[in-house]
């Protein structure tokens, strides 16, 4: 079955169960990836742990940038892939590479020079900054092949091959998660390298799978005048995927910042809170990872009726599967905080931060889906503003205002946070519903 077949009268539901296990395995993999790592970390140093939790932030800049430009490739390669344009699609996906290793240089140099001033802003402990900038020069520096497979990934996504993703992403975790223990305590005969262990093991999987997505992701580079008017249109749909993974950079390190006003303990229950989080979001993710090129090949071919029917399948799927997140949060937080740590203030500051943060997941499913929505059809604006109103607008200033009442305050940023963002979620989307182009669908 062709792309035009699949997208555009496939059964939507068999779309998304056939995209989206591929999607959800790999994600699957390196959700264990991010526990097992932790769990390594955390019995080698508690200040091991507390450094993974102040560099969250900036791996998510640095997967924001390098996805975020792959979900612009990916999104005008569907559109043009919609109205039977192959060879343009193609010369697009073919400025990927070039322009994944500009923005690899220019992220590895910044954060070279960068990374002691921000070690020293997140904690005064000495031995946690230390740490700290070990890891993040490694698996900053060292990223190259990050960028490289979320590029070939989303060309691989754009004509419709999850396998090949898959297999690269399960391929690069294993790779990873078996270094893990061999670096850090020095198993077999390898020196013990400690968090710079853990660090290596990184960067060694995510070169393993650019390697692999390469042979199928690979496009040959157009002519040197078309670049910058094609990474103008990379980025102006790749933009809003940009802003909504980096906002979060920045909302977790403004609330890293709020809680090492508590204790380095606080930062850590955080840190412990978004590692378990990967596992959970896993279909969430893979329902914005699908729906992507769906909505935007039926949008671009006037097909807003399955433009409409992919977005609620999608919410109903991510409801049903976020809810068992919801339970586990609410019901066990304790020993899911022990499985890394064995700090007893650790865990009951996580004890009652998982808690809340449980009860945010069922409308986090809207704030996170809608602005996906917005960037598959087009409208980069509202999909930018349900980002900045999320991450910018509420979640740290929410956060600064509720720790003045106390740290178990704190935590009721989240529920709050999502619950308003979904609002203007639907506001925006049934603006859409009225414009024009909407209105003249009859399907």
């Amino acid at each position: 079955m062709d792309t035009t077949e699949f997208f555009g009268e496939e059964k939507i539901s068999r779309i998304l169960l056939k995209l989206a296990p591929p999607v959800m395995l790999a994600q699957l993999i390196q959700a264990l990836y991010n526990i097992v790592d932790s769990l390594f970390i955390g019995r080698y140093s508690a200040s091991g742990l507390t450094a993974l939790s102040i560099i969250y932030p900036l791996q998510l800049l640095m997967i924001a940038l390098a996805v975020g430009t792959g979900v612009g490739i990916n999104t005008v390669m569907a559109a043009k892939l919609g109205v039977g344009r192959q060879k343009e699609a193609d010369a697009y996906a073919g400025v990927g590479a070039p322009l994944a290793v500009s923005m690899w240089f220019l992220f590895a140099v910044i954060c070279w020079l960068i990374m002691p001033a921000y070690a020293k802003m997140s904690t005064n402990s000495v031995n946690v900054i230390n740490d700290v900038i070990v890891y993040g020069r490694i698996v900053c520096v060292l990223s190259f092949g990050l960028f490289l497979e979320s590029i070939w990934t989303k060309v691989l996504q754009a004509n419709g091959d999850m396998k090949t993703p898959m297999i690269a992403q399960i391929a690069g975790a294993v790779i990873n998660i078996i270094i893990d223990p061999l670096l850090i305590f020095g198993m077999f005969g390898l020196p013990e390298m400690g968090i710079a262990g853990a660090a290596a093991a990184t960067v060694a999987g995510q070169i393993a799978a650019a390697l692999i997505v390469f042979w199928k992701g690979f496009r040959k580079s157009p002519a040197l005048e078309v670049y910058p008017r094609y990474i103008a249109q990379i980025f102006r749909l790749g933009v809003p995927n940009i802003l909504m993974q980096s906002a979060y950079t920045f909302y977790i390190l403004g609330l890293n910042l709020i809680l090492s006003s508590f204790s380095d303990q606080a930062v850590t229950a955080l840190g412990l809170y978004y590692k378990w989080q990967t596992f959970f979001f896993i279909p969430l993710g893979a329902m914005q990872t699908c729906i992507v090129p769906v909505i935007s090949y039926n949008y671009a071919a006037g097909n807003i009726g399955r433009c409409k029917e992919t977005l609620t399948s999608a919410i109903r799927f991510g409801l049903a599967m976020m809810a068992v997140g919801t339970l586990c949060f609410v019901s066990v937080p304790a020993q899911m905080l022990r499985v890394f740590t064995t700090d007893e203030l650790v865990i009951e500051i996580g004890r009652v931060g998982f808690r809340f943060v449980g009860i945010s997941f069922l409308p986090m499913v809207t704030s996170l889906i809608f602005p996906v929505f917005f960037q598959a059809v087009g409208s980069s604006l509202k999909s930018s503003l349900l980002t900045v109103i999320r991450t910018v607008v509420l979640f740290v200033p929410l956060g600064f205002l509720f720790s003045r009442f106390g740290l178990n305050w704190f935590w009721m940023t989240f529920p709050v946070t999502e619950v308003i963002t979904s609002a203007v979620g639907f506001v925006f989307y049934r603006q859409f519903l009225t414009s024009k182009y909407v209105r003249k669908d009859h399907s």
